[in-house]
């Protein structure tokens, strides 16, 4: 570490010389204005530096959870089908104690989300950020107040009657199970913690490893469809097409990019998928976590009134037609964007 700060400081004095030499510097941009800086700076610290003015009370934080949270994480937070659960595994004497015992003895199986987070501030960060999956950052300042004292009261971490706010915030950080469980020894902590690896940095004629450390099977490559596809309309994307093979070496030429379509899908209205999340949960041709449209397709062609039916299912969700994985209402889909949507996937191909 203190070789690449030395490298680092070296450097800066370096263009900060050349930079005298040449006179003062000009056109280099504008100032941010502080509307901007604001919309950057949106991270909460763990001393809750960061965290807006708000408050939800938890009865208002069930609401929410209801209508845009259980359909991927369960009524009660423990649901295992989208993604591994939110609570369980925590115990009144965590609480206490502020460590939870199953980390330790390994008694509880899998590891839940409020067995593992040592902060409140961790959660209302990533809920305000990246919650609901279907429509990141939709959530008001209070609302994200609010489900968090949902999520910490179906945790027993907080009572019935509580209201979480930028003030009452750190009286439920006292009562987090996990709260001392954070390893801070470390240098990913502070610069001067002892690394979690060693290695020797190499500045010239370095030696590299031509082939992949990990690859995903082949057979398995396309399994759950175009990851390329399935890339949230929000952030950036990530995500490579699974449609061709992959490349055998890190030196050979790459895959398709992530935004490239195969021709057979051209009609595919890629852009809109993409923009309302459809390609997180469905893929054209094959089931991923909800159903292939070409299966919706065939389901309802020979039915007149499945256009607004539909509709309807895409725009107030809908539970029980596919399995047992709930369909999450999707109002942030505009009436237009609706329309063709529907459109292309009843239409016949």
């Amino acid at each position: 570490m203190s070789r690449f700060i030395k490298l680092g400081a070296g450097a800066l004095l370096a263009v900060a010389a050349a930079a005298a030499l040449a006179g003062p510097l000009t056109n280099l941009g504008r100032s941010a204005t502080p509307k901007e800086v604001q919309a950057w700076d949106i991270d909460v610290r763990p001393d809750f530096k960061g965290l807006p003015k708000g408050s939800g009370s938890v009865s208002k934080g069930q609401a929410v959870w209801e209508g845009k949270c259980a359909s991927c994480h369960g009524t009660f937070g423990e649901s295992n089908e989208v993604f591994t659960p939110l609570v369980g595994g925590t115990t009144p004497d965590d609480i206490k104690a502020g460590r939870v015992a199953a980390l330790v003895n390994g008694r509880q199986p899998q590891k839940t989300t409020l067995m593992k987070v040592a902060t409140v501030s961790t959660l209302w960060d990533y809920i305000n950020r990246a919650m609901p999956w279907t429509a990141p950052k939709s959530l008001t300042t209070d609302e994200v107040y609010a489900v968090t004292a949902y999520l910490l009261n179906m945790g027993e971490i907080v009572p019935e009657d509580f209201v979480l706010s930028d003030s009452t915030i750190a009286e439920a950080q006292q009562r987090m199970p996990n709260r001392n469980g954070m390893v801070s020894k470390h240098g990913m902590w502070d610069v001067k913690g002892k690394p979690d690896v060693r290695s020797v940095a190499c500045m010239k004629d370095c030696k590299v490893d031509p082939a992949p450390r990990s690859t995903l099977p082949e057979a398995a490559r396309n399994a759950h469809g175009n990851l390329a596809l399935q890339t949230r309309g929000f952030g950036a994307t990530r995500g490579v097409d699974t449609t061709v093979p992959a490349a055998s070496t890190r030196g050979a030429a790459p895959a398709a990019p992530a935004a490239a379509v195969p021709a057979a899908q051209a009609s595919v209205p890629t852009a809109l998928l993409q923009a309302n999340a459809c390609l997180a949960c469905h893929a054209v041709d094959n089931k991923v976590m909800g159903p292939a449209f070409a299966a919706v397709r065939a389901k309802y062609k020979d039915d007149p009134g499945a256009a607004a039916h539909l509709a309807a299912s895409i725009r107030n969700g809908s539970t029980g037609k596919w399995g047992a994985i709930p369909m999450p209402a999707q109002a942030h889909v505009k009436d237009e964007d609706l329309k063709v949507l529907v459109g292309w996937i009843l239409a016949p191909q």
